[in-house]
């Protein structure tokens, strides 16, 4: 397969402002076909996880889960 870096880019539902993760293209495959997010991409942090998984920009993470 192509195991070269890929830009997932998404828009963050709260505050519209469009990020951006990079991964290696087979995991984003692996992921997409239903891995777990936290096994896929270990060498990513947890924020950059939960944009995957959210979209929420990293902004917009630290102002939802302080308020949690």
């Amino acid at each position: 397969m192509m195991d070269m870096p890929i830009d997932v880019t998404m828009v963050c539902p709260f505050c519209g402002k469009e990020h951006f993760v990079t991964v290696n293209f087979d995991d984003c495959l692996a992921w997409n076909n239903g891995a777990l997010v936290h096994k896929t991409f270990p060498y990513l942090s947890a924020t950059e996880r939960e944009q995957l998984i959210s979209g929420l920009c990293p902004d917009c993470q630290k102002n939802f889960f302080r308020e949690m």
